[in-house]
């Protein structure tokens, strides 16, 4: 996976840390294993739990400290648990030969041995060249006798049924589905999405914003959406731009700095954000990121702003990190603390307190949910908890501990509950995944682990932000993934491409619909649109981007905007990486923008212009 760049300089450590309501100490000498009883404790007197500063965290994108591996097979075959005796949670696996490309298998979960397959004949030296007419038919035919004998391992849940009670015995009683192992009925999965093909799917460039002058790194992530208006974060400020002309609306002005913003909106455009309490000034470029607000994205208002003091703050402000939504609670939390506010009014609703030296929290991920995901334990003996709470009063609802090697771990989805975890810092790329996790929100009973290796899958979680991963999404039961780039059917440099894998919720396994982003395309994943994904194709060198709609069951995909091909235009579009911009689209526009903005170069030509923000519309 691709290695972001590293955080800008004289920034603040990345905070991490809590949200949510009291809740008892934790047992200080956990049990082994995974899987913490799911009996949700009872809140005390009060709001806030208290909490305890995490250790620093390098940041999203650097190298995690992984284990030695064995030389990696080739690109998409999938990896072999280990024959018995089993390997530690994280251990390098030996992998034997499986099917090509396309078909990943989820493994067994606790040490079951694929059958021997046959050998696929190693393509010849020389890298971009076809194989034989004949050679391919012999392949074709090995493969599906491979797939044959492959298919159809079930997974089988943990634990013997509890409720809140259960737990989550390790390796005893689980497997994992293989490729192939899903129903193939999608009756009732996917459609009813609002996004529809326009008459002409070619689009053209509407608008361009250039690039504010800044002294130094700013972060200027956050980009929404309304009927009326694109909304960007600004410096300073927060600006609304016309939809298809670019002009202005309005701007709002603030305090100082946006540093955090939810991914959730009420359902009348009504924004929590985070800002700093002062403009910064040269050479200190950032400021306490201390203030919690609601915007008003019609109106272009700020409705409330407030701060909290307590737990390791003390009589100071706490400071956040990043902010959510969920129903009508605002949850803020950071290295201080975390709080909650009432959307109406920014009154609180619990904030940090200084009693519990034993949990802190790492964050929140909201939506239709609200859950908390928790450190506890002493320094050397730390687990982490996945906590489902009552967003009104933060009280537990169900937990879920997670297993042994889990330093952090990030919300997917709240409802159902999709956690990422990378275990045993197993990924070794800085992806922040090794694995997802499949939970029950009412009673915490975990109903599959799915495994998404490194070298195949290409999502993405920040590790010290819990709601901050890119290219997965959740619906119709399934997590969709995709995967890393890989060499094209015609083998020439060029050609790579990728795939949108599904996962079933329920059991864990790989379903057999996959969509194909072609030959010098790649997918990219960006929402769910009703039962369908809404997905952006990375264009080649000669063609301009593509928004599709993705059936959810089929993964059939159908074209609902084409950018120019024009090489002035082309090269504005690959101007804005998506590992590194944010891509939105609605109704026939797409938005695409920076979230980084630096200095600009001394030595940069007219030519070398960069933008804020460009769009492109069928309109």
């Amino acid at each position: 996976m691709t290695q972001p760049p590293p955080p800008p300089p004289n920034q603040p450590p990345d905070p991490q840390g809590g949200f949510g309501a009291p809740t008892p100490p934790p047992p200080q000498q956990p049990e082994p294993g995974y899987g913490y009883p799911q009996q949700a404790p009872q809140p005390e007197p009060g709001y806030g739990y208290p909490q305890q500063a995490p250790q620093p965290d390098p940041g999203y994108g650097y190298p995690q400290q992984a284990p030695a591996a064995p030389p990696q097979q080739p690109y998409g075959y999938p990896a072999q648990p280990p024959t018995q005796p089993q390997q530690p949670y994280g251990a390098g696996y030996q992998q034997p030969a499986q099917p090509p490309y396309g078909y990943p298998q989820q493994q067994p979960y606790g040490g079951y041995q694929q059958p021997t397959t046959a050998a696929v004949p190693a393509a010849a030296p020389g890298g971009g060249k076809k194989l034989s007419a004949q050679l391919q038919i012999v392949i074709a035919a090995v493969v599906a006798v491979v797939l044959i004998i492959g298919a159809g391992i079930w997974y089988a849940g943990s634990g013997d049924g509890g409720g809140k009670d259960d737990e989550a015995k390790g390796t005893a009683g689980t497997s994992q589905g293989t490729t192939g192992g899903g129903s193939g009925d999608t009756k009732g999965i996917g459609g009813g999405g609002k996004e529809k093909p326009p008459a002409n799917t070619q689009a053209k460039m509407t608008f361009k914003v250039e690039q504010p002058v800044v002294p130094d790194v700013t972060d200027v992530t956050g980009s929404w959406l309304t009927d009326k208006a694109y909304v960007k974060t600004g410096v300073n400020s927060i600006v609304a731009y016309d939809r298809d002309k670019g002009s202005v609306l309005w701007t709002l002005p603030l305090t100082g700095q946006v540093c955090g913003s939810s991914r959730h909106l009420t359902a009348d455009n009504k924004l929590p954000i985070l800002f700093e309490a002062t403009k910064r000034v040269a050479p200190r470029y950032y400021q306490q990121c201390t203030e919690v607000g609601l915007v008003d994205l019609n109106a272009g208002k700020l409705l409330w702003s407030t701060s909290v003091t307590g737990g390791t703050a003390g009589d100071q402000k706490v400071r956040f990190g990043e902010v959510t939504l969920s129903g009508k609670t605002v949850a803020a939390g950071g290295s201080d603390g975390g709080a909650a506010f009432d959307v109406a009014n920014g009154n609180p609703r619990w904030k940090p307190q200084a009693n519990d030296q034993n949990c802190y929290d790492l964050g929140y991920g909201g939506g239709e949910g609200l859950v908390a995901v928790r450190k506890c334990g002493s320094y050397d003996a730390q687990y982490v908890m996945i906590q489902n709470l009552d967003p009104m009063t933060g009280a537990p609802v169900s937990q879920f501990k997670m297993p042994t090697g889990v330093k952090y771990a990030a919300v997917v989805s709240t409802k159902p509950l999709v956690v990422a975890a990378d275990v045993g810092d197993s990924a070794g790329d800085g992806s922040g995944i090794s694995d997802f996790f499949s939970l029950d929100e009412k009673t915490g009973k975990l109903k599959a682990k799915i495994t998404a290796d490194a070298d195949q899958y290409a999502g993405r979680c920040r590790s010290t932000k819990v709601e901050a991963c890119t290219k997965v999404l959740v619906g119709n039961g399934r997590l969709y993934v995709p995967t890393e780039e890989h060499e094209g059917s015609t083998g020439e440099y060029g050609d790579e491409t990728n795939e949108l894998i599904a996962f079933d919720l329920t059991t864990g396994k790989t379903a057999p619909e996959k969509a194909d982003a072609g030959d010098k395309y790649t997918l990219i994943p960006l929402r769910m649109d009703g039962g369908n994904l809404i997905a952006y194709k990375e264009p080649p060198y000669n063609q301009g981007g593509r928004i599709v709609s993705i059936d959810g069951g089929t993964m059939k995909e159908t074209l609902l905007l084409e950018s120019p091909a024009e090489k002035s235009i082309h090269d504005v579009e690959k101007s804005f990486s998506p590992d590194y911009s944010e891509i939105v689209y609605r109704d026939g526009r797409v938005f695409m923008s920076d979230m980084m903005l630096s200095k600009p170069r001394a030595s940069a030509s007219p030519d070398d212009k960069e933008y804020l923000a460009v769009s492109f519309s069928t309109h």
